[in-house]
């Protein structure tokens, strides 16, 4: 931790002899953080917030018009010694509120530094609003005397009753939900469908309009103020918002929550109505648009509004939780300490955590929430350029500018003009170099271990498929499935009524053609030779009858184990010829089938394999040792089975058309890989799971490089 700042100050004589105090529309509350009383500063000129500990905020108290700062803060060294703040600390205080408007000088001027000090304050919010494009906020109205006019309502509405009502319809939501799930499933594949775009649209719009003024009654009915409510512009996409900051003055820390949480209660009853609606309504507009108005809640606010690492509703409920104020802007200040500290060897820096443990989860979230905000950013311009390329572009630009040129620009300044680097900044400069050119050599040079994963499932190397070669009701099981059989032995026996009919008609009918035949011999010999020929067509169709009688007992084609696990349903069924019944598998040798994609199979061909290993799917901490790699070199379409396809929850993108789910958007190779059995691991034909190529050792920036393209050459033909 920081060493505590030192009593005096160099530039104490500064403001020493100045006449500064609280504006005096400032209004003040009292709150509690981690068993910690702190005070809260509230301008609601501005709607602007500033929290002080009680040492500060017993120096800030006693500032007024007819006092110096010097006089003040020798009345509080005298009255508590150690607890006073040092004049550095006074000094950072009085600046901090300073440029926060909170502060009155007793000189004519202020009035117009006041009003400066606003229009540059107005001017960075709208410099940060573009350089945030995706997020541009734009106020329109101020409800806070509608919602005044109805603050009875809303007193009734936040009781501990309607939480119960809440609970009851939610939980019978739930179970809608559940008892519905695969319609819910199936419908999903079509939100994103031209079609449905508008109504997904309405239903986002609905729900987020109801979310907002959620957390506005929420606020309003604990007494807090509400001016803002506005429209956001979320990737370019018109969203209402709602300013409910004043709920940050609230004294309790449950009130403060229940405002965060209020605008995901009031989504998730609206969507459990919804839920009721598309349960019992027909497909029409009215079911598909409660239908999008439950995927948005759902989604949004698992991926958002619950999410702490983002700055919406979770982040919020996090902090009153951790009872850590301003948790994203005091964990960017400790990593900035941390960075001061530790690798320029400043000494007198102070840590903005109050102990090691928060400063612990400062650290971390820092360090989670820079990471998560890239990759959801990253995700957004990957779905806008995929519908509009010129888009994606230009926001990644801008994201460009903003995320890394811009602060690579205030990096560089910092350690050019910093006063705080003025001893240090050789040391710091010469730090900030080498952890760059490190990083650099790291990344370019240092080989890493290299490997890709595609899917694929096991396959028994002998096996035969069984089928019913004649149509008919499957009457009963003569082996069952599971067993070991031998080649020819009965499995299951099938009737089939019309063809014993068939046999029996036919048989009649060579009786008959025998009877001309004798009776030609007698009375005509010139009919004996049509005669002949008709009784030679009745003897070979009653045979093909016959002999398809005998088919009727499905045999087994070759020695293996019996595998029909859903053959019992299909008893007392009429199946058509060719109907599939099941396999016999040889279980003592297998094979792993594995699907390439055309991105990576340059490599295969190039032979950089220096191993493989396959995982089977629920015993993935076994690694089967691969022998010898077969690559099939030719692109096929047909998946080897539907269970590595979409459409069965597999990873290769399907034809959505194919109702097998077997055919392939893209081409892909197919390689086998005979395996050998381990001890413990059980092998099924059919069992899927991934192989894993070890590639020789390559540098990060080479791999990632080498990605990055293959993504943009595939989504984009770039």
């Amino acid at each position: 931790m920081a060493e505590a700042p030192p009593t005096f100050s160099e530039s104490w004589y500064r403001i020493a002899d100045q006449i500064i105090y609280l504006r005096p529309g400032v209004r003040v509350r009292r709150q509690h953080f981690r068993g910690e009383r702190w005070h809260v500063l509230e301008d609601p000129f501005n709607n602007q917030f500033f929290r002080l500990q009680p040492p500060a905020y017993a120096f800030v108290a006693r500032l007024r018009p007819n006092r110096t700062v010097q006089q003040v803060w020798a009345e509080c060294l005298e009255k508590d010694p150690e607890q006073a703040p040092g004049q550095e600390e006074v000094l950072r205080l009085i600046s901090q509120l300073y440029f926060a408007n909170l502060l009155q000088y007793d000189q004519p001027t202020d009035s117009g530094q006041l009003f400066e000090r606003y229009q540059r304050r107005r001017e960075r919010e709208t410099r940060a609003r573009w350089l945030n494009i995706m997020f541009m906020r734009i106020p329109v109205l101020d409800p806070d005397a509608m919602l005044g006019k109805v603050l009875p309502l809303l007193r009734v509405i936040f009781h501990w009753v309607m939480g119960l009502v809440w609970l009851v319809v939610v939980g019978m939501a739930v179970k809608v939900a559940i008892e519905n799930f695969d319609l819910l499933r199936e419908q999903s594949q079509a939100v994103l469908a031209p079609n449905n775009l508008f109504l997904l649209y309405a239903g986002l719009i609905l729900i987020k309009t109801l979310h907002e003024f959620g957390h506005a009654a929420a606020c309003k009915r604990y007494g807090g103020e509400v001016h803002v409510m506005g429209i956001m512009l979320l990737i370019f996409t018109p969203m209402p918002y709602v300013d409910a900051t004043s709920s940050w003055g609230f004294r309790y820390r449950w009130q403060r929550i229940l405002v965060g949480a209020a605008g995901m209660i009031v989504e998730v009853f609206f969507a459990a109505i919804a839920t009721f609606i598309w349960a019992n309504t027909a497909p029409g507009t009215l079911h598909n648009l409660a239908y999008n108005m439950i995927f948005v809640a759902s989604i949004s606010t698992i991926l958002f509004n619950a999410n702490p690492l983002l700055r919406y509703d979770g982040y919020y409920i996090l902090s009153d939780l951790l009872g850590i104020p301003n948790l994203y802007q005091r964990a960017s200040q400790q990593l900035k300490f941390a960075m001061e500290r530790y690798l320029f060897g400043l000494k007198k820096v102070d840590s903005p955590a109050r102990g090691r443990r928060e400063a612990a989860w400062l650290t971390t979230y820092g360090l989670l929430s820079f990471v998560y905000r890239f990759v959801v950013f990253g995700g957004i311009l990957l779905f806008v350029a995929d519908r509009f390329l010129l888009l994606g572009i230009i926001m990644a630009a801008i994201c460009a500018i903003s995320w890394v040129l811009v602060p690579i620009g205030r990096f560089i300044y910092y350690l050019a003009t910093s006063p705080q680097l003025e001893r240090q900044r050789p040391r710091a400069i010469a730090v900030s170099a080498s952890v760059i050119v490190g990083l650099f050599v790291f990344f370019e040079f240092v080989p890493f271990p290299h490997h890709f994963r595609a899917p694929g499932l096991l396959e028994a190397k002998e096996k035969s498929e069984v089928v019913n070669e004649t149509a008919g009701t499957m009457a009963t099981l003569l082996a069952k499935p599971g067993k070991w059989v031998t080649a020819g032995q009965p499995l299951a026996q099938f009737q089939n009524h019309e063809l014993d009919l068939q046999i029996e008609a036919s048989q009649a009918r060579m009786h008959e053609t025998e009877a001309m035949w004798r009776r030609a011999m007698q009375t005509n010999v010139a009919n004996i030779k049509p005669v002949l020929q008709r009784l030679d067509s009745d003897r070979e169709q009653l045979k093909l009858f016959q002999d398809e009688q005998k088919t009727l007992t499905v045999r087994a084609p070759q020695d293996g184990v019996w595998a029909a696990p859903e053959l019992k349903e299909f008893v007392g069924r009429w199946l058509p010829r060719g109907s599939s019944l099941g396999l016999v598998i040889n279980p003592k040798s297998f094979y792993f089938t594995a699907t390439i994609a055309q991105t990576e199979v340059n490599r295969l061909f190039a032979s950089e394999i220096r191993g493989a290993d396959v995982r089977l799917r629920g015993q993935a901490g076994e690694e089967l040792p691969v022998g010898e790699l077969e690559i099939i070199p030719a692109g096929l379409k047909t998946l080897p089975s539907a269970a590595l396809g979409w459409h069965a929850g597999g990873e290769v993108p399907v034809s959505p058309t194919d109702p097998q789910g077997r055919q392939a958007i893209e081409p892909f190779f197919e390689v086998k890989a005979a395996l050998k059995q381990v001890a413990g691991v059980s092998f099924v034909h059919g069992r899927s799971g991934k192989i894993r190529f070890d590639l020789a050792p390559e540098p990060l920036f080479q791999q990632w490089y080498r990605r990055l393209r293959q993504m943009l050459q595939k989504r984009y033909q770039i």
